[in-house]
């Protein structure tokens, strides 16, 4: 598993919780970083699933040879 996944997924929980915090308290900076937060972590994570696959393909390839 790529590193950007596990990153990704720990920023996305990061601004699950910075939001519903900002939310409570009604912070709308504080909700609005945690909203970029979640963004940036499921990007993140997308790049990383795309290594995974590019390298899972990459693998094959060498199993073929």
């Amino acid at each position: 598993m790529d590193e950007n996944r596990v990153k990704g997924a720990v920023k996305t929980k990061i601004g699950e919780v910075k939001e519903a915090v900002g939310k409570a308290l009604g912070d709308q900076k504080l909700k609005r970083e945690g909203q970029a937060d979640k963004v940036g972590g499921k990007v993140q994570n997308a790049v990383g699933g795309i290594k995974d696959a590019l390298r899972g393909e990459r693998d094959e390839r060498d199993e073929r040879r």
